[in-house]
């Protein structure tokens, strides 16, 4: 078993980056959800309320993060932190610190977006506040996240968006690729769901190991196309996860594992590493 993807996400809802290697940190992947966007009350918007945010383009340089699209010239913001007075945020029910980015960023989205870009503003994550990870299933550990919606990792494998895939084309629907779904870590797998049997991940070298913590519930955002911002079926796949019932104690659409870093903060991982599982209940 080894790792057939890994992908960050600078910007929260905007598009990801897929990597080869990246390092990891108890926080998630190097430079994953670091920024997001809000609007004027400071609370976080994503693809929920504009599916047009699939359509930007996010890079990083050596000193900059880059956000490109169709309609306008590529904007660059400096990875060095901005100056200002901190300001508090929202994501979900987390109050956060974080740094505004430039104004240019609020102009650039509404140019780029049109209506969908309108009354936002970008901010980054202030490392030196910690936003804690929900307790309840950290069975007496302590986690921290950035701007994630709620833990640090989100493992996905590809046994399972193939038995989707199956269950979807066989009602009917078309197949969707995983980047519907948003993983930092996929998994390749023959046996669908196995990633629910897992407790524990651990590199085959001893470098790390992540724990899987609780399932991860699917939204809307999962509807939409993530190369054109289109909804192609508005139903679905959250609709086919439903029937599916691979939580029968959860009420809702599951598809991957949040989890957070046991061990190996500071270590590399990379595509093609080999993953030992452990079984919940080993």
């Amino acid at each position: 078993m080894h790792i057939s993807e890994l992908n960050i996400y600078p910007v929260k809802s905007l598009k990801g980056i897929s990597l080869t290697h990246s390092e990891l940190l108890p926080t998630g992947l190097a430079w994953d959800r670091r920024w997001m966007l809000v609007d004027t009350q400071q609370r976080f918007v994503t693809q929920r309320q504009r599916p047009a945010l699939a359509t930007v383009e996010v890079a990083l340089t050596t000193d900059a993060l880059v956000l490109s699209h169709p309609h306008v010239e590529p904007l660059s913001i400096p990875l060095a932190e901005p100056n200002g007075n901190l300001r508090i945020v929202q994501v979900w029910n987390d109050h956060c610190k974080a740094w505004p980015e430039s104004s240019d960023v609020s102009s650039w989205l509404e140019a780029a977006l049109g209506e969908q870009g309108s009354g936002l503003s970008l901010v980054r994550f202030a490392t030196q506040f910690k936003r804690p990870v929900e307790t309840a299933f950290l069975n007496g550990d302590d986690a921290d996240t950035l701007f994630a919606d709620g833990y640090p990792f989100l493992i996905a494998s590809t046994g399972s968006l193939n038995a989707l895939n199956r269950a979807l084309e066989e009602s009917g629907c078309q197949a969707i690729p995983m980047n519907r779904f948003r993983p930092s870590i996929v998994v390749e797998t023959d046996k669908p769901w196995a990633e629910d049997g897992w407790q524990a991940l651990q590199a085959s070298n001893g470098a790390f190991e992540l724990i899987l913590r609780k399932p991860c519930k699917r939204c809307k955002i999962t509807t939409v196309d993530q190369q054109t911002a289109q909804i192609p079926e508005p139903a679905e796949p959250l609709k086919t996860l439903i029937g599916l019932n691979t939580q029968p104690e959860l009420k809702g659409a599951y598809f991957g594992q949040n989890a957070t870093l046991h061990t190996g903060a500071g270590s590399i991982i990379r595509v093609g590493d080999t993953l030992v599982a452990e079984a919940r209940g080993a």
